[in-house]
C-alpha cells in the first residue's frame, strides 16, 4: 500500500515537473538573458577588477568579479522563480491543482526543480567561464559547490517567497529588479564592502547578497571557518523565507489579494 501511494507521488510529481518545464521553455528569453548576461559583464569587468585588486593578488579581481556576477544575477533570476508563483495564483490554476490529490509540498516540488536546474546551471557556467576564461583558481571544488547548493536553495526559497506575496507582475518586477540591484549593491558584488561607507558596510549584512558573496569568496580561498558562518546564515534566511511562502501559498492567505 504505501509504495503504491509512493508511486503515485513520483508520477504526480513527475507530471508537475514538466508541466512546469513546457511553462518555462515557452518564454525562454529571461532565462536565456539570466545565463548569457553574467558572461558578457564578467568579460567586460576582468580587465577592470584586476587592475583595481592587482595590490591584493593575482586571484582577487577575479574572484571578485566571478563572485559578484554570480550573485548580482542570481538576485535578478529570482524573477524566474517568483514569476512562475505568480502565474499560478493569477491563472487560479493553484487552488485547482491544490483540489487533486496532489499534496501541497508536491506542488511546491514541481515548481521548485525546474527552477533549480536554471539556477544551477547559471552558477556552474559563470564559474566555468571564470575558470576557463578568466583563470579563476578553485582550489577545492567541493566548498564551492556547497556553496552554490545553499545560495541556489536559499535564492528558492525568496523567489517562492516573493511570488507569494507579490499582488501582480508588475509588483514583482519592482521587488525583483529594485530589490535585486540594491541587494547586489548592499552585498559588495560591485563594490567591495571595505570601499562603502560606513552607514552602507553597516547594513550590509541585511542582504542575501553579503553572505552569499562571503560564503563563495571564503569557499574560493578555502576558507572553512567564514564560509560556515556565511552558509548557516543563508540556510536561516532560507527557512524563513521557505516557511512564509509556504503558509501562505498552502493556506489560501493570498487569494483576496489578487486582482
Amino acid at each position: 500500500m504505501w509504495s503504491e501511494r509512493a508511486a503515485d507521488g513520483r508520477t504526480r510529481v513527475t507530471a508537475l515537473i514538466r508541466l512546469n518545464v513546457a511553462l518555462l521553455l515557452r518564454e525562454p528569453g529571461p532565462i536565456a538573458s539570466r545565463l548569457l548576461m553574467p558572461l558578457v559583464m564578467m568579460s567586460v569587468l576582468a580587465p577592470l577588477y584586476r587592475d583595481a585588486f592587482s595590490s591584493s593578488g593575482v586571484q582577487a579581481g577575479s574572484r571578485q568579479v566571478v563572485a559578484g556576477m554570480l550573485v548580482m544575477f542570481s538576485l535578478l533570476a529570482l524573477s524566474i522563480v517568483g514569476s512562475a508563483v505568480l502565474t499560478e495564483r493569477m491563472w487560479r490554476t493553484w487552488d485547482r491543482q491544490r483540489a487533486t490529490s496532489a499534496a501541497a509540498w508536491e506542488l511546491l516540488l514541481g515548481k521548485a526543480v525546474p527552477a533549480c536546474v536554471v539556477l544551477l546551471a547559471q552558477q556552474v557556467l559563470v564559474l566555468a567561464f571564470g575558470a576557463v576564461a578568466l583563470g579563476l583558481d578553485v582550489p577545492n571544488v567541493g566548498l564551492v559547490g556547497l556553496v552554490v547548493a545553499v545560495w541556489v536553495f536559499t535564492l528558492l526559497c525568496l523567489g517562492t517567497a516573493l511570488g507569494a506575496f507579490a499582488r501582480s507582475h508588475s509588483e514583482l518586477a519592482v521587488f525583483y529588479d529594485l530589490g535585486g540591484i540594491t541587494l547586489t549593491v548592499l552585498g559588495g558584488a560591485l563594490l567591495p564592502i571595505s570601499m562603502m561607507p560606513g552607514w552602507l558596510r553597516a547594513v550590509a549584512p541585511v542582504s542575501p547578497g553579503y553572505w552569499a558573496m562571503q560564503a563563495l569568496r571564503a569557499a574560493l580561498a578555502g576558507q572553512l571557518g567564514p564560509m560556515t558562518q556565511a552558509v548557516c546564515v543563508l540556510l536561516a534566511l532560507a527557512l524563513v523565507a521557505g516557511v512564509l511562502a509556504s503558509l501562505r501559498i498552502t493556506r489560501g492567505w493570498s487569494r483576496s489579494r489578487l486582482m
